[in-house]
């Protein structure tokens, strides 16, 4: 088994050293296999591994790259897919009771285009039942059980995306794709120190993903560092047909960061938490100062429009995510949910009645045109990924995670790209997160500020130390 300096290293230097045989594919996903097997079940991380196709696809690779058939900078590279993500023949059961066992006999859009790139799978991330869609109150929300993080297995990795983080943060993988429809990327990165990407809704196909909310979902990496997510997103990036929320290929297709022409203004936002923790608060004091020094970088403060977003955002999720699993709720097997909000919550859903649809719609559209306005301001906004670290594993969420998050309700309802990386640990010993947000279709602004804050700091290089 390759060592743990090995397994995480960054997908850049991984690549690198596939690229020039100094590392062998077969060699790297079998000891993401071993260490997976024997990590991976009392983490939680993964709902299945797919130990046949990932051999499979780690030999093919290596026959390519010696023959010179290079196909990218992920070919070889070893990755965990979230649950929720159709792969052919192998189980895709939304981290929920009621679909255990089920099948499809295609690929999800970003698992063909993995594969088209010689990316190789290792096994599907466990996640939140039906990521969220029907409401929770436990980390215990899922088949799969609580996904425990890496730093502190008494702590949480937060949903939906929870398995994906777990994964990756424990070196299972070299990286994992996630969904986020509020919060289920940026949450999870930011409680165990990675680097995860929310692209620009409709930039990234859904088609043979769960749908949760039509307007709000979207898919992206969890990754070690910007520069990884940034490879990641060029990749899985492009129109689809088969998906109606899919961008036109001038827009979809993102063709990666290059430098910066100029200093980013990066905005620094005053009103998005009421309170934060002491221990956050440090952390993130540092890293604004990290920020002010950064040559790439012009600091200046920004402030939300005030206004019902949340509020908005959550009428739009509920009322989507009631449709998406409306069979499920009136079939009555939504009681087959662990948790006991998640039993009860698709029916409180199906009573928003269409006139408070129709106006969280209306204020959407208002909500654009405000944000449009802040961002004629600055280029990017910043702020704490989340106001506290990571939540004790037995924690009621309701009393947890209790805060308000507007930028979270924003950024979701208006389909802006969103990073969050690793920006310092708590006084106990848990990652903060710090976050980018840019306007639709800056997902190239986003991604080079936080590369360039990684440039100053080694948050990201940090690992937590497993058994």
């Amino acid at each position: 088994m390759l060592s743990d300096e090995i397994l995480f290293l960054p997908v850049t230097e991984l690549s690198r050293r596939l690229r020039l045989r100094q590392l062998s594919p077969v060699q790297l996903t079998e000891s993401y296999l071993e260490r997976s097997r024997k990590l991976g079940p009392s983490l939680n991380a993964y709902a299945t591994l797919t130990p046949d196709l990932a051999l499979q696809q780690a030999h093919a690779a290596e026959k390519e790259i010696a023959a010179g058939k290079y196909r990218g900078p992920l070919h070889g590279i070893p990755y965990a897919a979230k649950d929720l993500l159709a792969v052919k023949g192998y189980p895709t059961e939304w981290g929920a009771r009621p679909y255990a066992g089920q099948k499809f006999d295609y690929d999800a859009t970003v698992i063909r285009k993995l594969n088209d790139a010689g990316a190789v799978l290792l096994g599907k991330a466990a996640m939140i039942e039906l990521a969220g869609g029907m409401g929770y109150r436990f980390a215990s929300a899922s088949a799969s059980g609580p996904a425990k993080n890496p730093w502190n297995q008494g702590c949480w990795t937060c949903g939906s995306s929870s398995g994906s983080a777990a994964a990756t943060a424990a070196g299972l993988a070299a990286f994992a794709i996630g969904t986020e429809t509020w919060g289920s990327i940026i949450c999870p990165s930011g409680f165990v120190g990675l680097s995860g990407l929310r692209p620009t809704y409709g930039r990234v196909s859904r088609y043979g993903a769960m749908a949760l909310s039509y307007s709000m979902d979207k898919i992206g990496p969890i990754a070690r560092s910007a520069e990884d997510c940034d490879l990641v997103l060029q990749v899985i990036s492009g129109h689809d047909s088969g998906d109606a929320g899919s961008l036109p290929e001038s827009a979809a297709k993102y063709a990666g960061a290059t430098a910066p022409q100029g200093n980013i203004k990066v905005g620094w936002l005053v009103n998005q938490w009421k309170e934060i923790s002491p221990a956050v608060n440090a952390a993130l004091t540092i890293a604004q100062e990290v920020l002010k020094k950064t040559p790439s970088i012009t600091m200046t403060t920004a402030k939300l429009p005030d206004g019902p977003w949340e509020a908005a955002a959550t009428v739009i999720l509920s009322v989507e995510g009631a449709a998406a699993f409306r069979d499920l709720i009136q079939s009555g097997r939504v009681a087959e949910l662990n948790d006991p909000a998640g039993q009860i919550g698709g029916y409180m859903n199906e009573e928003i009645s269409a006139s408070d649809f129709i106006n969280a719609e209306r204020i959407r559209r208002i909500l654009q045109k405000k944000m449009d306005e802040l961002f004629q301001q600055v280029d990017v906004l910043a702020t704490a990924s989340l106001p506290v670290t990571a939540s004790k594993l037995d924690a009621n969420l309701d009393d947890a995670l209790s805060f308000a998050d507007p930028i979270g309700g924003i950024g979701n309802i208006c389909g802006l790209p969103a990073i969050s990386v690793p920006c310092g640990f708590g006084d106990d010993g848990l990652p903060v997160g710090l976050q980018f947000i840019g306007r639709p279709l800056d997902d190239v602004k986003v991604i080079q500020a936080a590369r360039a804050f990684q440039k100053q700091t080694n948050w990201h290089t940090k690992r937590p130390q497993l058994a």
